[in-house]
C-alpha cells in the first residue's frame, strides 16, 4: 500500500463547463493535478447553488460508479437500463456502468429552477470494472452522531461506504466512505477516520476550521468553499470546528493501487482502452445502448487527444 501520510493540503476547485452546447457551470473538486484520487474516489463536481435549467443529453460512462447527490431542486435521471427516476435533497442515485452505460440528466420543467447537488465517480476496480451494468436508487440512508467536544453534535448521512461502524445500503466495489455532515454553530467535533485509509473534506456551507488533532490549541486549516481539504492517511480523527455552522463531505478510502487512464467520461487502464469507447460511442454501437426519449440527442465525444493518454499519478 502506498505510504502517504498525514497531509493537510488544500487544493482550490476550478470551475468548468458541464453539458455539452447548453452547458452549464460546475466547480470541480476533484481530480487535482497532486491528487487524482480520495481512495476509489476520482472525480467530485457540485452544480449549484444556481437557479438554471439542466440539460445534460445522454453521455456515456465506462469504468466507474456515477454518485448523484441533490442538496437543493430536483433531477430527472434516465439510463440505457431503462431507469427513469426523479431524485430530490436526501436521495442517493448510484449508476454502475461497467464496460458502459449511458444517462441523460434533467432539471424539472421548462423553466429556469433552484438547483444544487453533487456528482461524484467511484472508479471501478480490475475485478469488477468489466462486470455487471447497474441503477440503484436509495431514499433512506443511515445516519449517526457524532459526539461534540463543544456545543451541539453533529449529524452524518453515510451516503457510500462505511463511517464509525455504520454503512450505506449502496453497493461498493472497494473500502470507502461518503458522507455529508453537519456541524452546528459554536461546536467542535471529532470524526473518526479509518487511519489506513487516505481522505479529504469538501466544505459545501459556511465555514470550517480544521484541526490535524484533538489538541484545541493545534493549529487549524480552513478550506475554502468547494475546495478539497486533502487530508492523507495516518489518521484516526480529524476534529472540525465552526463559529457559524457548515456542512461539509468526508470522502475516504483504501488507497487506490490501481493507475487510472481518466478522460472525458471514460475511466480505463491505457489508451487504447479510452480509444475504443470513443470509438464505440461515436460510432452509436450497442455498446452504450440508448436512453429512451432523447431521439438521436445525445453529447458527441470531444476529439481524442493528439498526444497518448498515460495515467493520472499523485505529485
Amino acid at each position: 500500500m502506498t505510504s502517504l501520510g498525514p497531509r493537510a493540503d488544500i487544493m482550490p476547485s476550478r470551475e468548468v463547463p458541464l453539458g455539452g452546447l447548453r452547458s452549464m457551470q460546475v466547480q470541480r473538486a476533484l481530480p487535482q493535478r497532486a491528487v487524482p484520487t480520495v481512495g476509489a474516489w476520482c472525480f467530485l463536481d457540485r452544480f449549484g447553488p444556481q437557479r438554471t435549467t439542466m440539460r445534460v443529453e445522454p453521455h456515456p460512462h465506462m469504468g466507474l460508479q456515477t454518485v448523484t447527490w441533490p442538496l437543493t431542486g430536483e433531477v430527472r435521471h434516465r439510463d440505457s437500463l431503462g431507469s427513469d427516476v426523479v431524485l430530490r435533497a436526501g436521495q442517493l442515485n448510484l449508476m454502475t456502468s461497467g464496460a458502459g452505460v449511458a444517462h441523460s440528466e434533467y432539471s424539472l420543467g421548462d423553466a429556469d429552477v433552484e438547483l444544487d447537488a453533487l456528482q461524484l465517480w467511484v472508479a471501478l476496480p480490475e475485478a469488477t470494472r468489466h462486470g455487471d451494468r447497474g441503477f440503484e436508487r436509495h431514499e433512506t440512508l443511515p445516519t449517526l452522531t457524532l459526539p461534540a467536544k463543544r456545543g451541539a453534535d453533529a449529524d452524518a448521512t453515510v451516503v457510500m461506504g462505511t463511517l464509525a461502524g455504520v454503512s450505506s445500503p449502496a453497493t461498493t466495489h472497494t473500502p470507502l466512505v461518503g458522507a455529508q455532515i453537519g456541524v452546528s454553530p459554536g461546536s467542535r467535533v471529532g470524526i473518526p477516520l479509518d487511519a489506513s485509509w487516505e481522505h479529504a473534506i469538501v466544505v459545501l456551507e459556511g465555514e470550517l476550521d480544521v484541526h490535524a488533532s484533538s489538541d484545541p490549541h493545534a493549529d487549524a486549516t480552513r478550506p475554502g468553499r468547494n475546495d478539497l481539504l486533502y487530508l492523507g492517511t495516518g489518521r484516526d480523527q480529524v476534529v472540525v470546528a465552526s463559529d457559524e455552522g457548515a456542512l461539509l463531505f468526508l470522502l475516504g478510502g483504501e488507497p487506490l493501487e490501481e493507475e487510472l487512464v481518466m478522460w472525458w467520461n471514460f475511466v480505463g487502464r491505457s489508451h487504447e482502452e479510452i480509444a475504443e469507447a470513443w470509438d464505440a460511442w461515436q460510432g452509436r454501437s450497442a455498446r452504450f445502448g440508448d436512453v429512451a426519449g432523447h431521439g438521436d440527442v445525445r453529447i458527441p465525444a470531444p476529439p481524442m487527444p493528439a498526444v497518448r493518454l498515460t495515467p493520472r499519478r499523485r505529485r
